[in-house]
């Protein structure tokens, strides 16, 4: 049975984590256009309310930390992953953005301590089996999100209510989580270390500082792409709902097989190479969205930031969990708090520009975090430095 050959084999038990996961997180996304239509709200006021979801992960990540030491992986799973889920149908319902923006926080309140578990599992999985395994469980989470936005795309060119959408999902997430991962034994720690007195706030350490500037434009890349690529193709381009929801299935697809076949080249080429060739992919692919002036360019231009997007972060929080100025609990939550603050003030901020200027000038807005990408590559690298 899957559960007993995950206990034989953690590493894919961790990519099924990452999957499941992710597929219960995008079942959102692609049915914003209809939630936006069915609260009567502009761009703006959707920006605002979106503000839920990173609120509540930003807050709870001032005590994830704690949280993921006290409770098993298999728990957290199997009573985040559908806490999730229940959040966005009870969200689903929402008349006013106000109430949708309350909801969203109990989801982003399960995701900040999904993100720190399932993160810290590949890392010590990773360790103990001695291959690299974490961009490859970043490609399951890609895939997940994929299937998200093609079920969603699915569901909405049928016309099937948001709210039994994400009830269906719930059902089938939910069962599946609890069924696979009863009874999966957690990998043991990189490094046994002392429980500490809880500070919320775990501030940076100066490398970790520089991997949250490194990280920074790919996470509101991501973001931009999970928000208002349906918007973006419903709006500009007048696309049909399948269309629309296309937009962020390549951008996740593209995202998922980057990742998987990552590692081979990270270990060939060394993370700052690699790294390199993802930011130049970004810079391709929002100049085709900004620009494009037909859907086809625009649904490339999603498609290169995706596939650019996909090791960044995943490349940032292995180097955060291996650095040894602090547990890497504490690395993990400092560099995901701070990260995380890009998608607590990018709804809004992309909502407010493209009401008033176009949806053009919002993806416009990831160029200049581009830039200080390309100037913080060398942050990967820093452990080393601290080995030497």
């Amino acid at each position: 049975m899957l559960r007993t050959y995950f206990r034989s084999t953690p590493k894919d038990a961790v990519f099924v984590s990452f999957f499941l996961y992710a597929f219960s997180l995008g079942t959102l996304f692609p049915r914003l256009g209809d939630l936006q239509t069915q609260m009567e709200i502009d761009k703006a006021t959707l920006g605002f309310a979106l503000i839920g979801l990173p609120l509540g992960v930003q807050v709870t990540l001032l005590f994830a930390d704690r949280i993921v030491r006290r409770f098993n992986f298999r728990l957290i799973l199997m009573l985040g992953i559908p806490l999730l889920s229940i959040s966005q149908c009870f969200a689903s319902l929402s008349q006013s953005p106000y109430m949708f923006a309350g909801i969203l926080i109990l989801g982003g309140a399960a995701i900040a301590v999904i993100e720190v578990a399932v993160n810290l599992e590949a890392d010590r999985v990773e360790a103990h089996s001695g291959y690299r395994i974490m961009n490859r469980s970043h490609a399951y989470w890609s895939f997940g999100f994929f299937g998200a936005g093609i079920t969603g795309a699915g569901f909405s060119q049928l016309g099937i209510s948001p709210f039994l959408h994400f009830v269906l999902i719930t059902a089938v997430v939910s069962a599946l989580t609890i069924f696979l991962f009863a009874k999966y034994n957690a990998a043991e720690p990189r490094r046994q270390s002392p429980v500490a007195k809880n500070k919320g706030f775990v501030w940076p350490s100066k490398g970790i500082f520089l991997l949250v500037f490194f990280s920074l434009s790919a996470m509101l890349v991501e973001g931009a792409s999970i928000d208002w690529s349906v918007i973006f193709m419903r709006d500009i381009f007048n696309t049909a709902p399948i269309v629309s929801g296309l937009s962020l299935a390549l951008a996740a697809i593209s995202q998922g097989f980057v990742r998987y076949f990552a590692d081979q080249f990270v270990d060939k080429y060394g993370p700052e190479s690699v790294s390199l060739y993802s930011l130049i992919a970004m810079v391709l692919g929002v100049g085709c969205v900004v620009f494009s002036f037909e859907p086809i360019t625009a649904l490339f231009g999603f498609l290169l930031m995706g596939g650019g997007s996909a090791v960044i972060f995943p490349l940032a929080m292995s180097a955060a969990a291996q650095r040894s100025d602090k547990t890497p609990e504490e690395n993990v939550a400092s560099l995901a708090q701070f990260v995380f603050v890009i998608f607590l003030l990018a709804p809004p901020i992309l909502g407010f520009v493209g009401e008033h200027l176009g949806l053009r000038w919002s993806f416009a807005l990831c160029f200049p975090l581009l830039v200080v990408s390309f100037f913080t590559i060398s942050s990967l690298s820093i452990q080393k430095k601290e080995k030497e």
